[in-house]
């Protein structure tokens, strides 16, 4: 594999010292620019021109200026071939969905170890995601809920947090459990559900939340 091009955007300064010491101690790394906020990692890119870029492009989430999502989508715009990877202490669902839908390649935690982060940005110079079983989650849930909010059925967003859980096969007590709520609550939600929906059954509300595509599938 020829010397991957890395370009560090980060807030901190002893963050950024502290990735370029270890990727340069790797003959795979080669650390070409550091950028203390997004806007500075946009112009570096364009000062650089098509033919300086980096391969890959690691960067904080919660930056002054420009943060990491508003900066990937700037930066893809302008250079669409560009490789980005996501490093932060952030897991919100919304924060990663956020960032992989501006174009990031991975999003990674700044608590995986060292290998996990190679692993990470070498997958990302092919071009592949990875992402640890957390984050994946929260992706998958930040989606789902992003979903579930753009709907227009009627349903408030308890009902439909309710309705989720109950495609997933869950009881009442584990709903009410996980949504921090009484049983008797968790009823009153699910008669709601049957009425507005016009449907007789729990089975009946699985399926319709299926076929409105808002169940994680299986």
């Amino acid at each position: 594999m020829s010397v991957i091009k890395v370009l560090l955007v980060d807030d901190h300064d002893m963050v950024r010292m502290g990735l370029k010491t270890y990727l340069m101690l790797d003959p795979k790394f080669e650390v070409i620019g550091e950028a203390g906020n997004g806007a500075e990692a946009l112009n570096m890119l364009r000062g650089w021109g098509q033919e300086g870029l980096p391969d890959l492009v690691l960067m904080d989430l919660m930056m002054p200026v420009m943060n990491g999502a508003e900066t990937t989508r700037a930066v893809l715009a302008e250079f669409p071939g560009l490789k980005i990877v996501i490093l932060t202490s952030f897991l919100e669902d919304d924060l990663v969905v956020d960032a992989i839908e501006a174009g990031a390649v991975s999003y990674v935690l700044k608590t995986v170890s060292a290998e996990e982060l190679i692993y990470a940005l070498q997958g990302a110079y092919r071009g592949m995601p990875v992402m640890t079983g957390d984050v994946s989650q929260a992706l998958t849930r930040g989606i789902r809920q992003r979903t579930v909010q753009g709907d227009s059925s009627g349903l408030t967003e308890r009902e439909k947090e309710v309705l989720l859980l109950i495609a997933e096969g869950k009881t009442n007590k584990d709903i009410g459990e996980e949504l921090h709520i009484s049983i008797k609550t968790v009823k009153t939600h699910v008669s709601n559900l049957l009425m507005k929906c016009e449907l007789d059954d729990r089975t009946q509300l699985a399926i319709y939340a299926h076929r409105k595509g808002w169940a994680q599938q299986g």
